[in-house]
């Protein structure tokens, strides 16, 4: 399939249809259970095989998108942004936590370098998309061009589409990127209307004093920037990151493709945020991993529509949310397709006992 430009891709989205759910709820119903009994594993299957047409997962990857920021100089963390890069190669390496996760979900993982600060030889599990060499700190203007953050859109798109070519069933988003917290409580801000003060927490594990000197510099860049709610673009390039972008890309390409996405915490659902802005039934092909420790990220999830799979404390990113979480939605089909029907196995419904 040849490449698609942003407005192509949101033009191909449409909403998964109700009816489909409907019928297969409706099957669940006949299974030898208490009607809803599996709780939120009955609504994986339905939405899953609704999106899909299957009722099994085949491939499954992790793309996790790094970038550095600009906004580090500004000292909102507590990793140098030498750390980006070293964590990239540890990923390649497989010695991440994202790694033992995805090994465990049976999943490959594939990192994305959207605009890290340094030079990466080409290598197996890497795929080279710099858009530039970190973003400019937005306490100063913005963070990139708009046209920056239309082709890491765009990149996010195209992996998007490679997925389908490539057979991928089932896509999970990660990120890495020293002090792209910082990014993405600014992103909630705009979108949901709360101050800084609201969605802004630790990230790396920052103090109270960095804690309050990073919401100042949040409030400053939204300041200086002014981004735009209705045009989410608008607010990728004045207060995102690259890495950010791409993710949105990816989740807007998947919606596109029909291809169901697992995002994880709070970085990704930064990126999964600004997608949704950008089209509403972008949300109907998204699945939320988990509830990230940091405060701002229930604020997202409650803007997109999504309420988390998993609850388990976890603040990395990587895509570790995500590769879990693809767990439960296999478990969701296996229980569609085994557990017998009432009638199949014999047994009375209780209303007609």
């Amino acid at each position: 399939m040849t490449p698609i430009d942003l407005q192509s891709a949101l033009d191909r989205i449409k909403a998964v249809n109700p009816e489909r759910m409907a019928e297969i709820q409706a099957r669940i119903d006949r299974q030898a259970k208490p009607k809803g009994s599996l709780g939120r594993l009955e609504e994986f299957a339905r939405r899953y095989v609704a999106i899909t047409g299957r009722e099994e997962v085949g491939k499954k990857v992790v793309l996790t998108f790094a970038g550095d920021h600009g906004v580090v100089e500004e000292g909102v963390s507590a990793f140098p942004k030498e750390v980006t890069p070293q964590m990239v190669l540890n990923f390649i390496e497989g010695g991440a936590a994202i790694n033992a996760l995805a090994r465990h979900a049976g999943a490959d993982v594939i990192v994305v370098d959207m605009g890290v600060d340094y030079d990466f030889q080409p290598m197996d599990g890497l795929l080279l998309k710099k858009v530039g060499r970190g973003t400019a700190n937005f306490t100063r203007g913005p963070a990139m061009s708009r046209e920056d953050a239309i082709r890491c859109l765009e990149t996010g798109i195209d992996l998007a589409v490679s997925c389908r070519e490539a057979g991928v069933e089932l896509v999970a988003t990660g990120d890495m990127g020293i002090g792209n917290t910082t990014p993405s409580s600014a992103i909630a801000a705009v979108f949901t209307g709360l101050t800084a003060a609201q969605v802004t927490h630790r990230g790396t594990g920052i103090d109270d004093a960095t804690l309050a000197h990073k919401i100042r510099v949040i409030e400053q860049g939204l300041q200086v920037n002014t981004p735009d709610p209705g045009d989410p673009v608008d607010v990728l390039a004045k207060v995102g990151g690259f890495e950010i972008g791409g993710i949105a890309g990816l989740v807007i390409g998947c919606a596109a493709m029909g291809i169901p996405v697992i995002v994880d915490g709070f970085i990704s659902t930064a990126g999964a945020l600004i997608a949704s802005e950008l089209h509403g039934h972008v949300r109907d092909y998204i699945f939320a991993a988990h509830q990230s420790v940091e405060i701002g990220h229930r604020h997202m999830l409650e803007r997109i529509g999504q309420r988390p799979m998993l609850d388990l404390d976890m603040r990395l990113g990587e895509g570790t949310g995500g590769a879990l979480a693809m767990g439960l939605v296999e478990a969701s089909l296996r229980a569609l397709r085994e557990v017998k029907t009432f009638y199949e196995a014999g047994v009375a419904k209780g209303s007609e006992k």
